[in-house]
């Protein structure tokens, strides 16, 4: 019988991919309404910052199920996560403001969504390029587990895009921070029981 992990990867890796085809789909067939680029920066930030959620989750739910194969979907989730946190720039650069590098500087340094979000970016570059076995025996166990904690601070910054982003109806927005704030907050017991022993 597989292990658990053999099946769910693979399944995982084609489910997570779908909404990205879908919206190379919806461009070649012009199904993306009156705001196409609206459409692809809303679907890419949203998905990026739901992995980032799931990413966290699987800490508390692998201890809360005692599934400890969870671990291993943990990393497939997190780079995901920043797959489509780079989508969702990669549009804003290009699809939205051209390249324009000026008004690109000017809107990073003016909206502080756009300057939260931009930060959160630069968190995950470095875990997603950590992120192979070999980087975890370079940097060594502890050192990794510590840069990887930065993955608490990305989610932080990128739920405060996205209510900052909204401004009026906060209601999905607080979904996801409140999703954050109990996830992180299950994380606590655990570091004092580590810091006790």
């Amino acid at each position: 019988m597989k292990r658990p992990e053999r099946i769910a990867k693979p399944i995982l890796f084609i489910l997570l991919a779908l909404p990205i085809a879908a919206l190379v789909y919806g461009v070649f067939t012009e199904a993306l309404g009156a705001n196409p680029i609206e459409r692809i920066l809303h679907e890419t930030g949203e998905w990026g910052l739901r992995l980032l959620v799931a990413t966290l989750a699987v800490t508390p739910l692998r201890q809360w199920t005692g599934w400890n194969w969870l671990i291993r979907i943990r990393r497939l989730l997190g780079l995901y996560a920043f797959f489509y946190v780079t989508m969702h720039f990669t549009t804003y650069l290009w699809l939205d403001q051209s390249f324009d590098w000026p008004a690109i500087i000017a809107d990073i340094i003016d909206r502080p969504y756009i300057s939260v979000g931009f930060a959160a970016l630069c968190v995950l570059a470095p875990l997603a390029i950590t992120s192979t076995d070999g980087m975890v025996r370079w940097l060594g166990g502890r050192r990794w587990r510590l840069l990887h904690r930065g993955a608490y601070i990305a989610t932080i910054l990128a739920c405060l895009h996205f209510i900052w982003l909204v401004k009026a109806d906060l209601a999905e927005p607080l979904i996801y921070a409140t999703l954050t704030a109990v996830l992180l907050l299950a994380r606590i017991p655990r570091r004092r029981a580590a810091t006790v022993s």
